[in-house]
């Protein structure tokens, strides 16, 4: 028996996938090709072990050194935040540290009480970031360090930024810019901490050189002592301690002090042009100094305003005025007056209180700034109209009163200077016939009287060791019998060395010296030509003898010396009137003969108009040396020119240039005065001559008492020719 439908096929499902792609490969590609994909597989897996070993390697390596480098960091970071807390502990009260000056300040005042000059390490006074000028303030912060506020006391970015510039520029990293904060010229400004030591450092030059000194090491010291200042003080006052120890040019120490200096008045009164000045005096001080060029620190200072515009401390509009109106100097800044008139009474007073002082000195001075400017502006005009231009020629002038109270002072051709040679107190030269006042003084004294009679003849003279000597007066010629006022008035030679010989040559050594001519005076006869070296300003002293009566004169220029906030001197005037030298008549008689050089003699170019004026000219051998002494009723003023190498000069006399110079400031300086007449005699006719009175050699004798015997004489026998 059959079972139903045994001849159908079964009812299954068909698959649904075809067949597996594994045995599709097996049964399409060649078998020939198995090996080949057994070999690959094998090398692939070498390739991957061999690189996961590598990997491996390398992350081992960065993790051991990332290791070192944290735990060297960490190290590094103890020792440099022991290095800061060791400063911090260390570091004094911020206010301890804003004068910080190895020396003082010396404040010249003139005869007025007004400021005219300064020496030394001049400081203002404290101040701070709160009591300045916001605009001084910000300049400061916008040309220094524009991210002060910001940092720690260190900027990376400012180093690197540096290190470039240095780098491209073809320096070293650390030559040129520096990339130091505002922090870090603070902390060199402290020395870190190191203060001056005069025994390890000869000067404070040497000192300050090396708190500038920029090695890595100093570098890196630099930095620590920053961040210890930034954790010790506020940004503030790190800020006012800059503003008060840094040097501004014109020995101005602090911005308190240059603000005075260039500007005559406070740095909390300056406006954006001057702070942006004042800011940009902190690259160069010195080149940028105002009263060194005014136009150049104006250009620097346009910078710093470009600065503060772009960090937007100032608007375009306030740039731009402040650009239109930049800073100018002050009256007194400007000046720069009496440069060699300080140096002069710098030298006045002790050492310790003047040029090493390290106090805050004030010195009361003689000075007149007006009779300067007199001075200056004459010697000016007669270099720039009557010099060949190019020639090296010098000159000196000195003004002074009848009492010696020097009143001006221009100890060369280049006026505005500190500390350079000086040919009024400093150069010894001859003064050829300026002396021989002294000569005619000694013979009036002596008996002698203004219109006495000398006779201008040939001599000749043994002198021991020399030989003979015959002088020869300035034309080459002999005038025979002239009175001593004639004498004077033409500068003859023969009668001064004549009046000499008479007088006695130790006696003419005696009054000059005892008027204050201190110089070695020689010995022989040539005394009375004045082959005697000496300064200006014994000649102008002396001089100033003749105007007060016959007493002798000590020049002087300082008043009073003080320290400064005290109201008692510690030295008070060294100079002055002193012991009588010759009668009040001999002086007056002798200012009569110098007025009639200046009238009519070789002195006329000195003549102001409505004014009495009496002088004496003197030229020595070859021109080397040209002088032209004298004085009004008022004021002595002594005029020296010649060359520094002692060259002859050309063309030029006592009478010529050195007379012009003297009237063109005198002129000046009595302008608004009221004329006074001269102390002298005033005879009724001019003297002529009338007699020679008998000697043993055809003149007076040389002993007074003799002199008044003849006088007697004569008055009662009569006078003979």
């Amino acid at each position: 028996m059959t079972r139903p439908n045994r001849g159908k096929p079964r009812l299954v499902a068909e698959k649904r996938y075809p067949a597996t792609q594994k045995t599709q490969k097996k049964q399409t590609k060649p078998k020939t090709k198995a090996p080949r994909k057994a070999r690959t597989t094998r090398t692939t897996r070498v390739r991957k072990r061999s690189s996961n070993l590598f990997v491996r390697f390398i992350g081992g390596l960065w993790r051991l050194i990332w290791i070192t480098l944290t735990r060297a960091g960490i190290a590094l970071a103890v020792v440099v935040g022991i290095a800061v807390f060791y400063l911090y502990s260390s570091l004094p009260p911020y206010d301890s540290l804003l004068d910080g000056r190895a020396r003082g300040s010396v404040t010249l005042l003139d005869r007025d009480g007004s400021v005219f000059a300064w020496r030394g390490e001049q400081f203002g006074g404290q101040i701070t970031a709160d009591t300045v000028s916001p605009y001084l303030k910000e300049a400061i912060v916008a040309t220094e360090d524009k991210r002060f506020y910001r940092h720690f006391g260190v900027s990376p970015r400012g180093i690197a930024s540096a290190i470039r510039i240095n780098l491209s520029e073809g320096r070293g990293p650390l030559s040129g810019h520096g990339g130091s904060t505002l922090t870090q010229q603070t902390a060199k400004l402290l020395c870190l901490g190191v203060p001056y030591d005069p025994k390890k450092w000869k000067t404070q030059a040497e000192y300050e050189a090396d708190c500038r000194e920029s090695t890595i090491a100093r570098k890196l010291k630099e930095m620590v002592f920053a961040m210890a200042m930034e954790a010790r003080y506020s940004k503030d006052e790190i800020l006012s301690i800059y503003m008060n120890r840094a040097y501004l040019g014109a020995g101005a120490n602090g911005f308190e002090a240059a603000a005075q200096r260039y500007f005559d008045k406070s740095a909390a009164e300056v406006n954006i042009s001057e702070a942006a000045m004042l800011a940009g005096l902190l690259t160069a001080p010195t080149r940028y100094a105002p009263t060194n060029n005014l136009q150049r620190s104006q250009e620097r200072a346009g910078i710093v305003l470009l600065l503060m515009n772009q960090q937007g401390y100032i608007t375009d509009e306030e740039r731009a005025y402040a650009k239109a109106h930049p800073a100018e100097l002050s009256e007194t800044a400007e000046k720069r007056a009496g440069g060699y008139f300080a140096d002069w009474v710098m030298g006045a007073g002790p050492d310790f209180l003047t040029r090493d002082t390290t106090e805050d000195v004030v010195i009361e001075t003689t000075f007149d700034q007006r009779i300067q400017s007199a001075a200056e502006e004459a010697l000016t005009w007669i270099f720039e109209n009557k010099v060949k231009e190019g020639s090296d020629a010098q000159a000196a002038i000195v003004v002074m009163s009848a009492d010696g109270a020097v009143r001006a002072m221009v100890g060369g051709r280049k006026l505005k200077v500190s500390g350079a040679f000086n040919r009024a107190t400093q150069a010894k030269r001859q003064p050829g016939s300026s002396f021989k006042p002294f000569v005619y003084a000694t013979a009036l004294d002596m008996g002698w009287s203004y219109d006495d009679v000398v006779v201008d003849e040939p001599i000749t003279l043994n002198i021991p060791g020399s030989g003979p000597w015959s002088p020869q007066n300035y034309d080459r010629k002999f005038h025979g019998a002239v009175t001593l006022t004639d004498a004077l008035r033409h500068s003859y030679n023969i009668p001064a060395v004549e009046l000499a010989m008479d007088a006695g040559l130790e006696n003419v050594r005696t009054v000059a010296s005892s008027f204050g001519i201190e110089s070695d005076l020689a010995q022989g006869p040539a005394l009375a030509l004045g082959v005697s070296e000496t300064t200006l300003l014994e000649m102008t002293g002396a001089y100033a003898g003749i105007l007060n009566g016959g007493s002798s004169v000590t020049p002087y220029g300082l008043k009073s010396l003080r320290l400064k906030g005290d109201s008692t001197p510690l030295m008070g005037q060294e100079g002055g009137l002193g012991e009588r030298v010759i009668t009040p008549n001999s002086a007056q008689q002798l200012i009569y003969m110098m007025y009639n050089a200046v009238q009519s003699g070789t002195g006329t170019r000195a003549q102001i108009p409505g004014v009495e004026v009496a002088g004496k000219t003197g030229t020595t051998q070859a021109a080397r040396d040209a002088w032209f002494m004298g004085f009004t009723a008022d004021y002595v003023a002594g005029v020296w020119m010649g060359y520094d190498d002692n060259s002859p000069l050309t063309g030029v006399t006592g009478g010529g240039l050195p007379a012009e110079i003297w009237q063109r400031t005198m002129a000046q300086v009595q302008e608004g005065l009221e004329p006074k007449p001269l102390p002298m005699i005033r005879p009724a006719s001019p003297p002529t001559v009338q007699r020679v009175q008998p000697s043993g050699n055809g003149q007076r004798g040389g002993n007074k008492a003799d002199n008044v015997l003849l006088d007697l004489l004569g008055a009662i026998f009569g006078n003979g020719n």
